[in-house]
């Protein structure tokens, strides 16, 4: 049996069943919710390595629940909806889920990415080569801690913006494609994955400048990124 234990919370049923019963038989322990606010009230006394919303549910809805649960964890969140507008899904990956899927979906491509999620958190972890602090500019990134601080202030990413970030600090001042952040953060490469890529970055570089660091992440036309420290006045 896998170790790790997955929450679901979609108010349909039948989608719950469909979900819960691939997960299973990959081996995860799973748990059903119809609502949101179950969920919530189960993870607070018990937190899951993973969760699975949908957006439109009673009580408290997929958006509400990512917000409230972002507030005491960075656990992975993949949000499913019938909400396929850009609007939507910038909205759930702008709450802090790291990953977003439109119904109708496969059930093998959420088992993908479910699995390539926990593959690159147990990946991060093995990486032996990475030294207990690494440091560019004023962020101080913690590997094993899994923590990020700006002049000693943390600052709080999920799980997928703090990889993301540590892969770009790792290769600092090189240019990324998304292609490469695709396969080695989220392990997979889709339409879908690139816009994610876009969004993230987004969420992180806004997060970097709340926190008025000098490390910035530039955008390098038609191809990805480059993660590099702000110039200041005087400097050339």
């Amino acid at each position: 049996m896998n170790s790790k234990l997955i929450y679901i919370a979609d108010d349909e049923v039948n989608i719950c069943n469909i979900i819960k019963s691939f997960l299973v038989k990959e081996g995860f322990q799973v748990q059903a919710f119809y609502d949101g606010r179950s969920l919530l009230d189960a993870f607070l006394k018990k937190p899951a390595d993973l969760l699975i919303l949908d957006i439109m549910m009673p009580e408290l809805d997929g958006y509400s629940l990512c917000t409230s649960i972002r507030e005491v964890s960075s656990v992975p969140i993949i949000i499913v909806s019938a909400k396929d507008s850009e609007l939507d899904r910038i909205l759930g990956l702008n709450l802090g889920s790291d990953d977003y899927l439109t119904k109708p979906f496969s059930p093998m491509e959420l088992i993908a990415r479910v699995k390539s999620i926990f593959r690159r958190i147990e990946l991060d972890k093995a990486q032996d080569n990475i030294p207990a602090c690494v440091n560019f500019g004023d962020i101080s990134l913690y590997p094993e801690r899994r923590e990020i601080l700006c002049n000693n202030v943390p600052i709080n990413f999920t799980t997928m913006e703090f990889n993301l970030l540590q892969y770009l600090i790792l290769n600092k001042n090189r240019a990324v494609s998304r292609e490469e952040l695709l396969n080695r953060v989220w392990g997979f490469e889709t339409e879908t994955g690139t816009r994610a890529t876009d969004d993230m970055i987004k969420r992180i570089r806004a997060k970097l400048s709340d926190a008025s660091s000098n490390v910035v992440i530039e955008t390098v036309w038609g191809f990805g990124f480059r993660l590099t420290l702000k110039i200041t006045e005087g400097e050339h």
